[in-house]
């Protein structure tokens, strides 16, 4: 498409001053189509610092016309939509004319979308992150949630999970709609390869910090282990609240020289600490194509990870292993076996996700089926 559009990211979650990285990911897609398209963002939190109902920001960050919504909490539900209503029509008077909907998240902000089709004729497809459609925890969704998606994806141009395996969910819980699978984006550029000339051997694992998530109580249980077979070593336990897994390892026994333990760091210094490592492990229950493993790839960093949702469908065999769920024995012995050596083909691996999930990559997917969705439209 020689057209340059204006795509509207309409976003559930996006990097505000409330949770500076979450949804960091739908802004790297968005950074994506911004090399090719204008791109506005519309995104609306709740935030306690708020002085008034409702507070606007808007700014150009990296090129893209970002544009948040404030609004003052209430326990009052119903007060609570009416200041979102008031702050997304607030929203749209700074926005420019759009051309089509990149919606981000589908519930609740599928509403917005499902207005503006319905009103202004306006197309829009739902990139599609949430692990909340897989077992066990769509089964906590209420039914009034089903309905409205249901009807959301209905009316969607296009749907597009990042894995074929939230693909599968989504269908399950009986989300009809066209779908196209996109995954995420890789900054190629900030998470290059370089020579490991790290001292001792560097087991890392960075991740959000919830257990019932990540398993970070498994890994840890693993370490210990890992005392008494292979020296020395060193395991870093890297993000938000790494700080409370601190009783536990003295428990455990880990010796303090073994873990080192840092709260959360700026994406840049990920790219830094994956260099800095000789294996990535991951050990979680349930995911859908986590963007750290790209990272790690994308660096020549090997990884150990389980084999849950749709990490499959992106990890060549000879850039690590992938291991069974809860299965703390397994990853006991494929740590130890890459310990004594794995070798693997950084620059290779650094091509492969140059190939699969750059940003020039992300966005000329994109704008396939921004062209196809304005035909449809047509």
């Amino acid at each position: 498409m020689d057209t340059k559009l204006h795509i509207l990211f309409l976003c559930g979650w996006y990097p505000s001053r409330v949770l500076p990285t979450n949804g960091d990911f739908i802004q790297r897609h968005a950074e994506a189509v911004s090399l090719v398209h204008k791109v506005s963002v519309l995104h609306i939190v709740s935030d306690q610092s708020c002085k008034e109902d409702i507070e606007i920001v808007s700014k150009i960050n990296k090129g893209i016309h970002t544009h948040i919504g404030y609004i003052r909490p209430s326990k009052n539900p119903i007060w609570k939509i009416y200041l979102f209503l008031k702050a997304y029509q607030q929203l749209l008077l700074r926005i420019e004319a759009f051309d089509l909907i990149h919606l981000n998240t589908l519930y609740p902000f599928g509403l917005f979308a499902l207005h503006q089709k319905k009103k202004n004729k306006i197309p829009f497809i739902i990139s599609e992150h949430w692990t909340g459609y897989h077992k066990p925890q769509v089964t906590q969704l209420t039914l009034i949630r089903k309905l409205i998606s249901k009807r959301i994806t209905q009316k969607a141009a296009f749907i597009c999970p990042v894995s074929n395996d939230l693909k599968k969910s989504m269908k399950l819980f009986g989300l009809k709609g066209t779908y196209k699978r996109v995954p995420n984006v890789i900054d190629t550029d900030l998470f290059l390869p370089k020579e490991k000339t790290n001292q001792l051997f560097t087991i890392l694992h960075a991740s959000n910090m919830v257990n019932d998530h990540k398993n970070i109580e498994g890994i840890l249980r693993v370490v210990a282990r890992l005392q008494h077979k292979i020296n020395p070593f060193v395991f870093k336990l890297i993000g938000e609240n790494a700080a409370q897994y601190q009783l536990l390892a003295k428990q455990l026994k880990i010796k303090p020289k073994v873990l080192i333990i840092k709260n959360h760091i700026l994406h840049k210094e990920v790219a830094q600490e994956l260099n800095a490592s000789n294996l990535f492990i991951l050990f979680s229950n349930y995911e859908n194509l986590p963007c750290v493993i790209l990272e790690a790839f994308s660096t020549g960093t090997p990884v150990i990870s389980t084999n849950v949702g749709g990490i499959d469908e992106y990890f060549p065999a000879n850039f690590g292993s992938l291991i069974e769920k809860e299965n703390e024995d397994e990853l006991f012995d494929k740590i130890v076996t890459f310990y004594k050596g794995f070798s693997v083909d950084q620059h290779k691996m650094h091509a492969y996700v140059q190939e699969h999930f750059s940003k020039k990559k992300i966005a000329q997917e994109f704008t396939k089926i921004y062209e196809l969705s304005l035909n449809k439209k047509n």
